[in-house]
């Protein structure tokens, strides 16, 4: 598993229950095609399934520590 994933809005939450739309906002999403990034967890893999019809998914490359490292 990735650190972070990116989750992408991609269609609009009109027409369908509230419970999907406060899980689109319990993303951290706010307007169509807005992109944020959440740990990848169990948690948020949860939320993306209930809402995978309305969002897009890409796993983030985890950064290597010689990339971060200062010698």
């Amino acid at each position: 598993m990735a650190d972070k994933i990116r989750i992408t809005w991609k269609k609009s939450a009109i027409g369908y229950k509230k419970d999907q739309k406060r899980t689109i906002e319990a993303l951290g999403l706010r307007r169509l095609g807005q992109s944020v990034e959440q740990p990848d967890n169990r948690a948020v893999r949860g939320m993306i399934t209930k809402v995978r019809h309305l969002v897009d998914v890409a796993e983030t490359p985890a950064a290597s520590a010689e990339d971060g490292a200062q010698e």
